[in-house]
């Protein structure tokens, strides 16, 4: 946890992490002095009738009550900018680890719990170091009032010795009880993040299956258990306030009763006793704050642990140390199979090979197979066996920037960022001009784009919700266009446009690739026909290959699927 946190501290930032506990240290010094001098104005001062010696320990205390505060608005203002700075850090350094993450680590973590990590986790990292940097005040003030104690008086001294004693185990005891309380908490949340994410991203479902009482329930049951654990952890956390209270009256009484007893034996005068009391009445307000903030400390120990799992999760999909360019663009699968986390194996032992200039198709059931061939082919997941090449290179010997520029894929998501459409397109290439652009759009079918109010500059809302559902796909081929790749794999990509437009669509994108290869995976019949060659894949595995017609003569799952969707005209 404090390891996190040092590693996020440097320069600056780090220097006022350092001066915001100096200047806790020159307050706390400051308000040490207060019962002292008051305790001298009694026994001095007032005794004696000395209006002077009044006047000037007056004085002292106002100084150093001034030094107080301002040590206290510098402690302040430190702690604040540091404690935000190394949120930044913090936050930052975790998306970019995030994004270095391949598919696996991601689907091991779950969307809505990195989205947790990423915010609600950072946030109470820098509630903590805002805690620890305030928070010293109390073991401060305790070993101040202590020592002032037994200055005034050994033998009570040792009173409030005893009491921050006490105190120190309570904290240790609740804070070790509370830490992992506080870990399911958050585990709560992510469970709630799920649950609201699924909820608002599907809403059209659940109003279009009139899913809204059973939705209801599920979220009143995961809200109940985040509010079952929230109660459980804060109130162990907030132990420490009653206990607080309960040691620091006792300590006064105890004061009082054995105080009293020396001052009526004349052994101690009774401005000590009152300054007795104030240290301790300090102290139980200074212990109080930080009883407040132990719900911050055991939350934060817990974020810190799922932080740090992010931080230390190795990617599964590195760049080889020596990297290989490949002289050629074929795309090839030697003897590939692969499974997922799950350990299911979802290919077994795809052989093919995509000549450049070739245009390929994919067909298959749902769940056969179709989209992880894509994923294996921009490398997004590494094989279980086999290989995967790009001309006589393995991808696992090449840098992934450099296979993902050769290799374009266009994925059944059709994802839009909010910005305009010319900053969508040129996330395929940022140096793209607007002639690009345009060329880009006319061969993916996207005039409708001449039709918008601004056309390039147009805006695109979060996740391109202005957009039907054909634009967003053929606003995310433009995109793909843009990059100008050697293989262009479009996975499912055209499900959303008519025939018409997908005929289109397919004759200007082979122009627009060629001399490349383009790799069409789909589930309708018409948008493979044309193909040079075209595989069918049934539970992992190739069962045929070849031309329209071969197929229909030589695989019955191809037959079934063309008589399906076309009737048995196509047989004839």
């Amino acid at each position: 946890m404090l390891g996190l946190i040092w590693k996020n501290l440097r320069g600056p930032v780090a220097i006022c992490a350092v001066l915001a506990p100096l200047s806790m240290v020159l307050e706390v010094f400051a308000d040490i002095q207060q019962p002292r001098l008051l305790s001298e104005i009694i026994d001095i001062g007032v005794a004696s009738g000395d209006l002077s010696f009044v006047l000037n320990s007056s004085i002292k205390m106002i100084s150093f009550s001034l030094v107080g505060l301002l040590a206290g608005v510098a402690c302040a203002v430190l702690t604040t900018y540091s404690s935000s700075q190394m949120a930044a850090s913090i936050r930052q350094a975790q998306f970019e680890k995030i994004q270095a993450l391949s598919f696996a680590e991601v689907d091991s973590f779950k969307t809505s719990s990195l989205i947790t990590r990423l915010t609600n986790d950072v946030t109470q990292m820098q509630q903590l170091l805002e805690v620890l940097l305030r928070g010293i005040r109390a073991p401060l003030w305790s070993i101040g009032a202590v020592g002032m104690a037994f200055f005034l008086s050994p033998k009570l001294g040792i009173v409030l010795c005893l009491s921050v004693l006490i105190l120190i185990l309570g904290v240790f005891l609740v804070i070790n009880r509370s830490t992992s309380l506080f870990g399911r908490v958050q585990a709560e949340i992510d469970n709630m993040g799920t649950a609201a994410r699924e909820n608002l991203l599907g809403v059209r479902v659940v109003k279009a299956l009139t899913l809204e009482k059973k939705r209801f329930s599920l979220f009143e049951i995961i809200n109940k258990a985040l509010q079952n654990s929230s109660i459980k952890a804060q109130s162990t956390a907030f132990l420490l306030l009653p206990l607080i209270t309960l040691i620091m009256n006792l300590s006064v009484v105890t004061v009082l009763w054995f105080g009293g007893r020396m001052s009526i034996a004349g052994s101690l005068p009774a401005g000590k006793i009152m300054a007795y009391v104030n240290y301790l009445l300090q102290l139980a307000y200074t212990w109080s704050m930080l009883a407040l903030s132990m719900a911050v400390l055991s939350r934060a120990a817990a974020s810190a642990r799922r932080i740090s799992q992010v931080m230390n999760t190795p990617p599964s999909v590195v760049d080889p140390t020596r990297e290989k360019h490949p002289d050629g663009s074929a795309l090839t699968f030697d003897n590939v199979s692969f499974g997922y986390a799950d350990g299911e194996c979802t290919l077994k032992e795809i052989s093919f090979t995509i000549p450049p200039g070739s245009k390929v198709g994919l067909i298959g059931a749902t769940g056969s197979g179709k989209s992880t061939i894509a994923a294996l082919a921009a490398r997004f997941y590494d094989v279980t066996s086999g290989a995967v090449r790009i001309g006589n290179v393995d991808v696992r010997d090449m840098r992934q920037d450099d296979l993902r520029r050769i290799v374009g894929l266009v994925l059944q998501d059709s994802l839009l960022f909010s910005g305009t459409v010319a900053q969508n397109l040129r996330y395929g290439d940022e140096n793209a001009q607007d002639e690009e652009l345009w060329a880009a759009l006319d061969a993916a079918q996207a005039g409708f784009v001449t039709d918008l109010p601004e056309h390039l500059e147009s805006r695109v809302e979060q996740r391109g919700t202005n957009f039907s559902g054909g634009q967003k796909q053929r606003l995310n081929i433009a995109r793909t266009l843009v990059r100008k790749p050697k293989v262009l794999i479009m996975d499912d990509s055209a499900s959303a446009l008519d025939l018409a437009t997908e005929a289109r669509l397919r004759e200007a994108v082979a122009r627009w690739i060629n001399p490349g290869s383009l790799f069409v995976i789909t589930q309708r019949i018409s948008s493979i026909m044309d193909c040079d060659f075209i595989l069918v894949l049934d539970n992992g595995q190739v069962t045929g290959s070849g031309t329209h017609r071969e197929l229909l003569l030589n695989n019955d799952i191809y037959k079934s699927i063309a008589v399906s969707q076309l009737g048995d005209e196509v047989l004839k």
